[in-house]
């Protein structure tokens, strides 16, 4: 397939693998803290990430209290996701151009600035709705840059050899802060007010600003920056759409972002309609859900592949569980299923991520990543409303298991593509007394057929 200037060339996509392998099977599940600047990226990440879920359960919390409104605090979402539905791409062009270090140094700077200035103005007592909608757009504009920055870094802190490892300790990173931001913000909020959270946030960014100050530039792994020229946009949209192992795993996400991951809609309906729960059952399903995500992610590090059938296995088994959870009768049986349901939608995050970084070209890898994060980001506040209003009309259950049903019928539709794409058949058979489903190439299929018979 032809290119357009700038792009480089890339093989033809493996028929019979849609995934390249590039790393051993096993590794250890800390093997890249081993690296100093990948270190120093992690650690600064952890306080960080910390501080954005502080600011989170903060900004709604103030919203609310200004506006006494749920239709704000959703406004307020909105706003900070819609720069990346928007010019995600545009960010993609612009990170594949630049440095990722320099550029990360003035996002993560422009991030902590607005969030000190949102605290001044709260603390002050000078603070309005419309100041709190002004930070979050504001954030989400830096994130349009910086989240493709961030995530493409990662295979120049490590290498393609550990970009697997990497990526999965940056979700059981984020995952990990989820499990103690939110408690935090909580008593911040209660004890000294919301002011104090944004401050705290503001301030978390001098770890990730250090980290990257005090890296190796030596020791970071080369990769090769797009030259300015026109067409980039476009180019970056073809390169995707002729490949396979790249297209069809982002639109298994999108279907799965839209419809199957709106949580907040799901577990406050099935907290306060179905179990007729307070805001403390709300925090446990999110709990729960935490601490199965970052078993994912602490599972997936230990992995050395990202393999596509992983991934459309992950996504059928999320779903399955999804629709199991609508079915759940008791309290108990519910929350217990979402720790499950938070390792398979890791699972499924985590394999995507690496399995698209893992099979991009270097030069192209900040546009192919920022369309993975616009359709994976933009697509909850889309469908957030056509969710929300399926379970009001039909109620919870049917709104959960209809979302745990697209990402089953993703997951099939999507699992066939590939297979049929990289000339592959579905065996299912036994293996040490287990049963074992993979996809083979059909010529190695006919073999097996024959020697059967």
């Amino acid at each position: 397939m032809s290119t357009g200037p700038g792009a480089p060339s890339a093989p033809a996509p493996d028929t019979r693998e849609p995934a390249r392998e590039t790393t051993p099977r096993k590794t250890s599940m800390f093997s890249s803290l081993r690296i100093r600047n990948y270190r120093l990226f992690f650690l600064g990440q952890v306080v960080s990430n910390i501080g954005t879920w502080m600011q989170r359960i903060a900004q709604d919390w103030l919203v609310l209290s200004l506006t006494g409104s749920s239709a704000a605090v959703g406004i307020t979402t909105a706003l900070q996701f819609l720069p990346m539905l928007l010019f995600g791409l545009y960010g993609g062009v612009l990170v594949d151009r630049l440095r990722k270090r320099p550029t990360l140094l003035v996002t993560q700077s422009a991030m902590a600035l607005t969030a000190i200035a949102l605290a001044v103005l709260t603390l002050t007592g000078q603070v309005r709705v419309w100041h709190v909608y002004v930070a979050a757009c504001a954030v989400g504009l830096a994130t349009v840059v910086d989240n493709p920055a961030r995530q493409s870094f990662v295979s120049e802190l490590v290498g393609p050899r550990r970009l697997q490892n990497a990526v999965s300790l940056n979700s059981a990173n984020f995952q990990s802060a989820r499990l103690v931001g939110p408690a935090v913000a909580g008593l911040l909020i209660t004890g000294v007010g919301t002011g104090w959270a944004f401050l705290l946030n503001g301030l978390s960014f001098v770890a990730p600003l250090t980290g990257l100050l005090l890296m190796r530039s030596r020791e970071l792994h080369a990769v090769e920056r797009a030259p300015r020229g026109k067409g980039q946009l476009r180019e970056g949209l073809r390169y995707v759409a002729g490949r396979p192992e790249l297209i069809w795993p982002i639109v298994l996400i999108g279907f799965i972002g839209t419809f199957a991951f709106n949580f907040p809609v799901y577990l406050s309906a099935f907290a306060d309609d179905v179990f007729h729960g307070d805001a403390g059952v709300y925090s446990m399903f999110n709990t729960l859900m935490a601490v199965g995500s970052l078993a994912g992610a602490l599972l997936a590090a230990r992995r050395g592949t990202a393999r596509l059938r992983l991934l459309i296995l992950a996504a059928l088994a999320f779903g399955t569980l999804e629709i199991l959870a609508a079915a759940a009768p008791e309290l108990w049986m519910f929350a217990l299923l979402m720790i499950p349901i938070g390792l398979f939608a890791m699972t499924v995050n985590v394999t995507t991520n690496t399995s698209i970084q893992m099979s991009t070209d270097p030069a192209v890898r900040g546009r192919v990543v920022a369309l993975y994060m616009m359709v994976f980001l933009g697509g909850s506040p889309v469908g957030a409303p056509v969710v929300g209003w399926l379970t009001d009309t039909y109620g919870a259950r049917i709104g959960f298991a209809a979302g745990g049903a697209v990402a089953i019928t993703a997951a099939a539709v999507i699992g066939l593509i590939l297979a049929r794409v990289g000339n592959l058949r579905l065996t299912i058979g036994w293996h040490h007394g287990h049963p074992h489903i993979r996809f083979v190439p059909r010529e190695q299929r006919e073999e097996e057929l024959a020697r059967a018979v």
